[in-house]
């Protein structure tokens, strides 16, 4: 069976596409020569030639009015922002036009492009270089925002994304660039928009996406040497959210913890839980309980690990919506 990192999977995506598609592009900040600070678009310039993989200046404003420039003269453009944080000063571009020509020309642009990035910590990296910045991106009407949790479904989300006839933001966790999956790549693949349940459980749903499926499922495991039995759903997408997905999975289990590493106040975690109580309402045993980073500016590296949902901050929390 053979073993994938996603770094490697997405790299695979891309490849893909590439010689799928004559007309796509990938550019950013360093993603030709160098092939990304994580590696992520290795070789792909070699493959495939400087005109289709190319760097771009530090100015991720241009790259994404670039990506839309490319986008509306018939190209497909796959823009990497090089760290989540330095997204930010394309929030205009992103918010004020891309997301928005699909309604402005009342469905007669189409805008199939890709905005990626790596996201989050686990790292130890500095300010602007950890962020978790898919609050902007999901509350952004016209947005697709997808952020994987493992190598293959990364490169399957990558695929769609590409493919996609409307503008997508992928959301890739730094903390998993390196971690290996066992698999065949393109083999039973979810469309975009599907949560998927990656442990079974009877008395609570640990709702979580990206980099926090892995501790959940680490909490879950230890919840179960408690006695306690606790189903962990990945969301996958974050627009549009699976709501049935989310509703069968809670209403199934009667209690829900919702774990992110953004900061807690009005992050995507309040959404699900706001959507919980509309959809399960009559089936909660306990109230929907939030393990999320703290509102605080991003840490400096060495406080980052307490900073960070633990898997004893998610286990304890589902210990305590069980319990109680």
């Amino acid at each position: 069976m053979p073993e994938f990192t996603m770094s490697k999977a997405i790299n695979r995506a891309l490849a893909h596409e590439l010689k799928r598609d004559p007309r796509m592009l990938v550019f950013g900040e360093d993603v030709g020569k160098l092939g990304g600070i994580f590696r992520v678009t290795d070789g792909l310039q070699k493959r495939f030639g400087k005109k289709r993989v190319f760097d771009t200046p530090s100015a991720e404003a241009a790259i994404a009015g670039s990506a839309l420039g490319l986008a509306l003269a018939g190209w497909h453009p796959v823009a990497e922002m090089q760290f989540d944080g330095f997204s930010y000063p394309a929030l205009d571009q992103v918010i004020s036009h891309v997301a928005r020509y699909k309604n402005r020309t009342k469905g007669v642009v189409s805008l199939p492009l890709v905005i990626r990035m790596p996201c989050g910590g686990g790292l130890r990296g500095k300010e602007h270089h950890a962020e978790s910045p898919e609050t902007y991106y999901a509350h952004t009407p016209g947005l697709k925002v997808l952020c994987p949790s493992g190598a293959l479904d990364a490169y399957e989300l990558m695929q769609q994304a590409i493919r996609d006839p409307d503008p997508v933001i992928v959301l890739e966790p730094k903390r998993l660039y390196g971690v290996a999956e066992k698999g065949q790549l393109g083999k039973g693949a979810l469309p975009m928009g599907i949560a998927r349940t990656v442990r079974d459980g009877r008395e609570v749903t640990i709702v979580t996406y990206g980099g926090m499926v892995p501790r959940a499922v680490e909490a879950a495991e230890q919840a179960e040497a408690q006695g306690i039995s606790a189903q962990v759903l990945d969301l996958r997408s974050l627009a549009p959210l699976d709501i049935e997905g989310l509703r069968d999975a809670v209403r199934a289990t009667g209690r829900a913890v919702v774990v992110h590493e953004a900061p807690k106040t009005l992050g995507l975690g309040a959404e699900i839980a706001a959507r919980i109580m509309e959809e399960c309402f009559d089936r909660l045993q306990a109230p929907v309980v939030r393990v999320t980073g703290y509102d605080t500016p991003y840490p400096p590296p060495l406080l980052e690990d307490p900073w960070f949902p633990t898997v004893e901050r998610i286990a304890d929390a589902v210990t305590r919506v069980v319990r109680s």
